[in-house]
């Protein structure tokens, strides 16, 4: 509904799993699609620690199911939502598309079993036009505060919970090991604005439009800039004026002490830069957290 208030346009929604292979099939046989990216999968690192079968059935798969259906229409351009996860615990940074991959976590693993189904498909399918997308850690909301993070139950990621902890829906956050070697000791991540996210699947589909034949690449989605997770409690505090009520707390299960992007490629050949900063990634996720409060409490009332 709200993609439709800022788009102004009708978008036909069809609520299914994406592992249903059947309908799938039927929905790629009612439309011709100038292209497909495939967002749906769980990923939250620690839940997969906990509930490993869970993102092997979903993140495997929905895949599985979705390559069905390009089978039959094997010139699909396909965007795929992968993960610097699949670099495991990297011996150096930033780190590079070429790098050796691995993975920590259940997550992680499915991830990089994604990208391997990939490029046994492009080898048995060489028409088809594939291009996986490496996130690292997309933080923030749309500017209009319509669109943001907005999880189900206890938030996984750390901006929902900040926001969520200084909104007072949580009583505190808890920062997950202050025993890295890292400059402050909390872990290092490359956040990047979803906005500038979003635009990198925009620059992904152009780039598969414009190959004449069939391709298959991975580019690194991020600034390539690392910030600490203490540097982002106090850039939430520095931008929105909130005291936020933390805690340090043991190492959690499955995260890797520091992880950040070269960006090289993606701006060689993909032609896309992270344009926006940290500082306004965290303030519009403020602006959605408090809009969200005030659309909810309308609809109480």
């Amino acid at each position: 509904n709200r993609l439709q208030v800022l788009t102004k346009r009708n978008i036909p929604v069809y609520n299914f799993s994406c592992c249903d292979a059947d309908k799938l099939i039927q929905l790629f046989e009612k439309y011709e699609f100038a292209g497909v990216i495939h967002f749906a999968a769980d990923k939250a690192v620690g839940e997969s620690v906990a509930n490993p079968l869970k993102y092997f059935d979903n993140n495997i798969g929905g895949l599985i199911s979705l390559l069905k259906a390009i089978t039959q229409h094997p010139n699909t351009k396909l965007v795929f939502s992968s993960s610097c996860t699949v670099y495991g615990n990297p011996a150096s940074y930033p780190v590079k598309e070429s790098f050796p991959l691995g993975f920590n976590s259940p997550y992680g693993f499915t991830k990089l079993c994604n990208e391997q189904m990939l490029e046994q498909f492009y080898n048995a399918f060489p028409n088809a036009k594939i291009c996986a997308l490496r996130y690292f850690n997309p933080i923030g909301a749309h500017e209009s505060a319509l669109i943001g993070e907005e999880p189900i139950g206890t938030p996984n990621n750390l901006v929902p919970f900040i926001t969520q902890t200084a909104a007072g829906l949580r009583a505190e956050l808890t920062v997950f090991g202050n025993d890295y070697d890292t400059p402050d000791g909390s872990c290092l991540r490359d956040y990047i604005h979803v906005m500038d996210l979003a635009e990198a699947h925009v620059a992904a589909l152009k780039y598969l439009e414009a190959k004449k034949e069939g391709c298959h690449t991975v580019f690194n989605i991020g600034t390539g800039v690392p910030t600490s997770v203490l540097e982002l409690i106090q850039v939430f505090e520095q931008e929105t004026g909130e005291t936020l009520n933390w805690k340090f707390g043991p190492r959690r299960s499955g995260d890797v002490p520091a992880i950040y992007a070269s960006v090289e490629k993606s701006h060689k050949e993909l032609g896309w830069s992270a344009k926006r900063s940290v500082n306004e990634a965290i303030s519009s996720a403020w602006k959605f957290q408090k809009n969200s409060i005030l659309t909810n409490l309308s609809k109480n009332e």
